[in-house]
């Protein structure tokens, strides 16, 4: 066979399966940040995308996850994930290479058709690689180290992520002053690049050994889609998981537009935004790692989705009601506490959900968290992107006026319109999500005030560090 499973792997080969996993979370990072994020919304917009297109483009990676369920039929049949796996990730990360013909072939009005065609494609291939990747991953790696290897994982995403999205910065920034379409070029190398460095990805997929699927996952599909949620505690996770989805990508897909189209920012300051989020991301995983391993995925949850819901609110004082001198120290601000406690949220909320899935189980579990997760986050930006326009003709607005003799001065301390909006709901969505999370249990948690008090302490040392640095 060419992907032969084993029945127990040795240290030697589980470690170097570990390797090939870290070196595909690099090759699959490039691959993201180069025909996603910033640059896959900044093209949409070039090629004169409207709100509602938009939206529907960045819904359809999540909306295709609910191809996770069927797709644990397919993983039960065949039983063979790494072969699912690197077949579904060949397929859906060739499709980049016909978005790379796209600003080259196309009219940008048909080019945002293709655009889509495309990004569809690849969604729905990576939720079937999803699904077989997360059950692959539960018995490879240890359960002792997943904090710490998962937050490795991570800073190498990140890492590789904020050098290609600087590089691809410069690229654009060139390129558009070189040539009137030099722009569009740089998009289609771009996403040339990102398919080169995905199929780099599935070679590594093809060098980790799989050990055997537990024999207890065979039962009728009904059964295992159903069964998470007779879990009382994994329900609970599966409810909070989905509304933190929800207020997320309400908001968070539409920012590179509200930086482009109502803070009238350029593509470079947007990307050295980027970049300083994904910096703070990047410094702070190893200290999630540590305290998600030492004390709960909870206790992570518990300090960074506060955080990271006051980061969204905060956009809303970007503008009151136009930029103001405070505006980019605000964003600098704000990008910086959302790339720290969205490390948090991204490490723990994975690892807790292979925490709780019971071993055999693992793969309808997890298909049936990321199910309702892809409902909310894929609902989330179609609905974004629908009333978007609706609310830019609207304001809601507080201002606190001081009348004297000598005059009069007004302040305009609340301004709402466009996704100002969307920002406030995403943030009081986010509360419930996280209400409810303080209903799940996980072995190891502890009492908040020993989060914070850890926390806190853990702030005071970095600001030390910070103030005297060691010589």
């Amino acid at each position: 066979m060419r992907f032969p499973i084993k029945e127990s792997l040795s240290p030697v080969e589980i470690e170097n399966g570990l390797k090939a996993v870290l070196k595909d979370g690099v090759a699959s990072s490039i691959m993201s940040t180069l025909t996603g994020g910033v640059f896959l919304v900044a093209f949409a917009v070039k090629l004169g995308a409207s709100n509602a297109l938009i939206g529907l483009l960045v819904a359809l990676l999540p909306l295709a996850q609910i191809l996770q369920l069927p797709s644990i039929i397919l993983v039960e049949k065949i039983r063979n994930r790494r072969a699912i796996t690197v077949t579904a990730c060949l397929l859906s990360r060739s499709a980049w290479f016909v978005a790379a013909l796209t600003p080259l072939l196309l009219s940008p009005s048909r080019g945002v058709a293709i655009l889509i065609a495309v990004v569809a494609f690849h969604a729905l291939f990576f939720a079937v690689s999803n699904c077989s990747w997360n059950s692959w991953m539960r018995d490879l790696v240890p359960q002792q180290s997943l904090g710490a290897f998962f937050s490795k994982r991570l800073g190498l995403v990140m890492a590789s992520g904020l050098i290609a999205s600087l590089i691809a910065g410069l690229l654009l920034d060139v390129a558009e002053h070189v040539a009137v379409k030099g722009e569009l070029f740089a998009y289609a190398f771009l996403f040339g690049m990102g398919g080169v460095a995905g199929l780099a990805g599935v070679y590594f997929l093809s060098r980790i050994p799989e050990p055997r699927l537990a024999p207890s996952l065979m039962q009728p599909f009904k059964r295992a889609v159903i069964q998470p949620f007779r879990d009382p505690n994994f329900r609970q996770l599966i409810f909070s998981l989905g509304g933190w989805n929800f207020a997320v990508n309400l908001a968070v897909p539409f920012l590179t537009v509200y930086m482009l189209n109502q803070l009238h920012l350029n593509l470079t300051t947007i990307i050295a935004l980027t970049a300083l989020n994904q910096a703070a991301y990047l410094k702070s995983l190893k200290g999630w790692g540590k305290i998600s391993d030492r004390w709960s995925n909870k206790s992570v949850l518990a300090i960074c989705g506060p955080f990271y819901l006051l980061s969204l609110l905060a956009w809303t004082f970007t503008t009151l009601p136009d930029k103001h001198l405070l505006t980019l120290p605000l964003l600098i601000v704000i990008h910086v506490t959302m790339g720290i406690s969205m490390a948090g949220i991204t490490l723990a909320s994975g690892n807790i959900g292979l925490k709780l899935a019971p071993s055999g189980q693992a793969t309808s579990y997890l298909a049936t968290k990321n199910f309702v997760n892809s409902i909310a986050a894929g609902i989330a930006p179609i609905l974004g992107g629908a009333f978007a326009d609706t609310f830019t003709s609207r304001e809601l607005s507080w201002t606190l006026r001081w009348t004297s003799p000598g005059g009069e001065v007004a302040i305009e301390a609340l301004s709402f319109e466009g996704f100002d909006f969307f920002f406030f709901t995403a943030f009081l969505i986010g509360l419930y999500a996280l209400s409810r999370l303080a209903l799940v249990k996980e072995v190891g948690e502890v009492k908040e005030q020993i989060i914070w008090s850890e926390f806190f302490a853990f702030v005071k040392r970095m600001g030390r560090h910070l103030a005297f640095p060691r010589k």
